[in-house]
């Protein structure tokens, strides 16, 4: 079992304990998927409701938050059934707005692993007012059901009345809906190819700039984020803050990235370069290779 979650196994009744220490090896990022979540329903003797809220402390042990040493954990349920844990992220020394909310975490983890829809949010604190906006932009984002320990669970229309989000802009496929743009490839790096795959899958209906960030580590493991923009533009994700929290969640460290690469599109409005180079420089000291590619006229 990973030493990240010696302190929060404690915390669980021991049939669920029991159960879970296997999955917590070596390569646990935070999936666990509907067979095994029945699973461990079945060893607690307890509901679907309330195994959820147990392993909230799981998910708040894959938190890294070195200015606030606020532990936040969130668990994205998808359609599937699968469950995606996310946790807060702050960069050291950095601006705040650097930072990786536990529920944008969660849904980003649930996104990259390919899930179409998020029915349910389980997280240990209240949203704040950003997440809230963000989780507004998903499909069918407002009757997301959100459960918080000891209240009762209510839609995110419930905690977010009178929302704006996508439709109000015109846009008609929200976050994680299938979309895939092909952009000009003329890499035969691996890293590179990877990149413009990502890229491809990005969300930025807002400014048409298709980003992605794609991290190496020493040992040659890849860890990828998209691009995931917000109607309300401040709670849009950074690519570079995706691909660390998926490198945290899966256990890494920064000492161990060894290059970073930054595809985004021609066309856009934007560019992330500045955003990512800062968020990079605070936690490694390498340089971010950059660069941008063409859409594929269709």
């Amino acid at each position: 079992m990973q030493n990240r979650f010696l302190e929060s196994i404690t915390q669980l009744d021991k049939p669920l304990a029991n159960a879970l220490v296997p999955l917590l090896h070596d390569q646990f990022c935070g999936h666990i998927d509907a067979s095994q979540f029945a699973g461990l329903v079945n060893a607690s003797g307890k509901t679907e409701q309330q195994v959820l809220m147990d392993l909230l402390p799981i998910a708040a042990a894959l938190a890294n938050p070195p200015i606030s040493e606020f532990y936040v954990g969130a668990i994205a349920k998808g359609s599937s059934g699968d469950l995606y844990m996310g946790a807060n992220l702050e960069l050291p020394g950095e601006a705040l707005f650097h930072s990786v909310h536990a529920e944008q975490s969660a849904i980003s983890h649930a996104w990259l692993s390919g899930e179409t829809e998020i029915v349910d949010i389980i997280v240990n604190f209240s949203p704040c007012g950003h997440c809230r906006q963000f989780m507004n932009e998903l499909v069918n984002g407002s009757k997301i059901n959100i459960h918080l320990p000891n209240q009762e669970t209510q839609t995110l229309a419930h905690y977010l009345p009178y929302g704006f989000g996508p439709s109000d802009l015109d846009v008609t496929v929200p976050l994680l809906c299938k979309r895939e743009q092909e952009f000009n490839c003329d890499s035969d790096d691996p890293m590179i190819i990877e990149a413009i795959d990502q890229m491809g899958l990005s969300y930025a209906p807002y400014t048409n700039n298709n980003a992605a960030v794609v991290l190496e580590t020493n040992d040659g493991a890849t860890f990828c984020g998209r691009y995931a923009e917000s109607a309300a533009f401040n709670p849009s994700m950074q690519p570079m803050q995706m691909a660390l929290s998926n490198l945290i969640r899966n256990n890494r460290h920064y000492s161990e990235i060894k290059r970073a690469v930054l595809v985004e599109s021609s066309v856009g409005k934007i560019t992330l370069v500045g955003a990512a180079m800062d968020a990079l420089h605070a936690i490694a000291p390498i340089e971010l290779q950059h660069m941008v590619v063409e859409p594929l006229l269709g």
